[in-house]
């Protein structure tokens, strides 16, 4: 099981922290990622991290203002997000895969719940 939290309201150019805790079994030797999907839109991908950290991956969109970490011993994965825009307002997924990063969300097997995420102008 994930759960996601972290998300709310925040001006433009302000910043949040993601976290998705998961229970149940330790996904130490999975890869994580983030999705989100914004009203009327597909879900697309945020960023990924390899299992043990060393190996991450972002969308051009969030590059350079978001950081992706993990902390295997809490079983948690982390979305830093700084310097926020209205079009990164959405609902933020995180997931997890056994194996390397991919892209794609059909890739991943569990998923959160998603936290809302909402910037404003």
């Amino acid at each position: 099981q994930l759960q996601a939290s972290g998300g709310g309201l925040v001006q433009a150019g302000g910043s949040l922290r993601l976290s998705c805790a998961a229970s149940g079994r330790t996904f130490s030797m999975y890869a994580m990622g983030w999705f989100r999907q914004a009203p009327g839109k597909e879900r697309e991908f945020v960023a990924a991290i390899s299992w043990s950290g060393d190996s991450t991956d972002y969308a051009d969109s969030v590059k350079g203002r978001f950081t992706i970490s993990r902390d295997n011993a809490k079983n948690t994965v982390y979305l830093q997000m700084n310097s926020l825009k209205p079009e990164d307002t959405a609902v933020y997924y995180c997931a997890v895969r056994p194996g390397a990063i991919v892209t794609w969300y059909e890739g991943y097997h569990y998923w959160g719940q998603g936290t809302e995420v909402t910037v404003s102008s």
